[in-house]
């Protein structure tokens, strides 16, 4: 797999916790996740995630907003520039992008699933914020179950 990186590949090095959540969501899961990321926003801990879905987005929203380390990996090419969102926690050295996908120009079915399964690969935890029956996060928390954990209520 061809990887590109953007930012501090320091954080590479720490302890880091994966968000992933299937795009359609419950509502109860919604406040769920929105709890987390709050919580998350003021650990030390490195999140790591695609952030492709409305909650992920939402998440990260969340997360930018905190003090902590963020890597987001994109299952497409590098951002040829950067949105205002993610300018400052670059600046501040807090963010890592990386690329799983770099001569893709849109993220396909199979590039997301490449992408996740990377991230799934090298986090330390994985917390699924729903995973919806039909998809394919259910294999990725059944392959990683022994770190991996659903949002509950």
């Amino acid at each position: 797999m061809q990887i590109e990186y953007l930012g501090n590949r320091k954080l590479l090095e720490s302890r880091k916790v994966a968000f992933l959540c299937s795009r359609t969501v419950g509502s109860g899961a919604i406040l769920r996740c929105y709890d987390w990321a709050t919580q998350m926003a003021d650990s030390n801990n490195v999140v790591i995630g695609g952030f492709q879905s409305k909650i992920e987005k939402d998440v990260l929203h969340f997360l930018l907003k905190g003090k902590q380390p963020v890597i987001i990996v994109i299952a497409r090419q590098m951002y040829k520039e950067l949105p205002n969102e993610l300018i400052n926690p670059m600046n501040e050295g807090r963010l890592l992008i990386i690329s799983t996908a770099p001569n893709a120009v849109r993220v396909s079915k199979d590039t997301a699933n490449k992408r996740n399964s990377y991230i799934s690969e090298i986090a330390d935890e994985i917390v699924f914020g729903y995973i919806s029956k039909d998809s394919s996060l259910n294999e990725l928390f059944q392959w990683y179950k022994d770190k991996s954990r659903l949002l509950n209520k």
